[in-house]
């Protein structure tokens, strides 16, 4: 079952509700002299806010993960769960039935929502660029998308297979490239997966020829010598095209506006962390088991990103994709960006 049918039918299936939270006292007081020494400490805790993020496991993510192990959401009063999910569709359906409050996700999925009657806003880009990849198994010698054009030409008999999600930025990276190059997805057999993980085993096992994925896991390949990197979304769509977005409900933006600035402030105290120091990033992200590559890979990943971490998105590619997913029929009618993306809150702290 693909992304876009598990979102669907999650979103109907999910029923609305609201996170209740519980807070737990000692049961033993604590001696006259403790209490007075613990309380600033206690009261802290105490005034926190607690929310729930979903998420997947790109490297734009990563500002998301060091908010959480550098304390940086904590400074900003918040107390941030991460919940992993292996599929964006579930993670757009968790968000519509408020088991969270925000969901990290390819930008294409809140249009997704939106079709289906989810009353939703894209707040931020997740932070970091050019983190998609289509990359190709270094065995035919191909180190561009005009290089594979040629190859395809020259071997009719051989069509190369592609390890993609159906509707995702992954899917549209692949088409749009493939448009500017004059050839079309139909010149090679795509194979469509639900799992992100599960792709990126496919390729490491030579199920698929070519990979359209994310650092760091492209990253491996490349690193290893095993793959090469045909094109990236900051060349096919713009420096500041997202690949995933930060979206929360209506509600939440219009009734807790502080706890999305909160959030925000959270991932740019990150954010510079990761751009000035990525390896303490490294270092604090080794308290979570966030992503399956080594520490030398993952540090090489951050290394090469195009520009340091930002969070305002290029809203007039983000269209031109969204314009494209019409055109493939999977959204029924085109959504301006503009009434799904609301950047004034961001754009003000940036």
């Amino acid at each position: 079952m693909n992304s876009t049918s598990i979102l669907l039918g999650r979103i109907l299936a999910l029923s609305a509700g609201s996170l209740l939270w519980v807070s737990c006292a000692s049961s033993t007081a604590p001696e006259a002299s403790d209490e007075v020494a613990e309380a600033p400490a206690a009261d802290a805790a105490a005034e926190l806010i607690p929310v729930k993020a979903g998420h997947l496991v790109a490297l734009d993510m990563a500002p998301l993960f060091v908010g959480v192990e550098s304390g940086c959401f904590e400074e900003n009063g918040l107390a941030v769960e991460t919940v992993a999910f292996t599929n964006p569709g579930d993670n757009n359906a968790a968000l519509a039935g408020g088991s969270i409050d925000f969901s990290t996700n390819p930008f294409t999925l809140p249009f997704f929502a939106a079709n289906s009657g989810v009353p939703i806003k894209t707040v931020a880009a997740a932070g970091g660029w050019g983190v998609m990849q289509v990359i190709i198994n270094n065995e035919y010698g191909v180190e561009s998308i005009a290089d594979l054009v040629t190859f395809v030409s020259e071997n009719p008999d051989k069509k190369l297979k592609i390890a993609t999600l159906r509707g995702d930025t992954l899917e549209l990276i692949l088409v749009d490239a493939f448009e500017a190059a004059g050839t079309s997805p139909d010149a090679f057999e795509m194979v469509y997966f639900d799992d992100l993980l599960a792709m990126v085993e496919a390729f490491r096992g030579g199920q698929v020829d070519i990979l359209s994925h994310i650092k760091p896991y492209t990253t491996q390949f490349v690193a290893s010598g095993e793959a090469t990197v045909l094109t990236d979304n900051a060349e096919v769509w713009s420096p500041t095209t997202p690949n995933t977005v930060v979206s929360v409900l209506d509600k939440t933006l219009s009734d807790r506006p502080e706890v999305v600035e909160a959030y925000i402030k959270g991932m740019q105290c990150s954010a510079e962390i990761i751009n000035t120091d990525p390896a303490k990033a490294i270092e604090l992200l080794k308290g979570g088991n966030y992503y399956r590559v080594d520490d030398e890979v993952l540090l090489t990943a951050f290394e090469t990103q195009p520009s340091p971490i930002t969070f305002t998105p290029d809203l007039e590619a983000v269209q031109a994709v969204v314009d494209k997913m019409v055109e493939l029929k999977y959204i029924e009618s085109d959504v301006p960006a503009k009434d799904i993306f609301d950047t004034t809150l961001v754009k003000s702290l940036e």
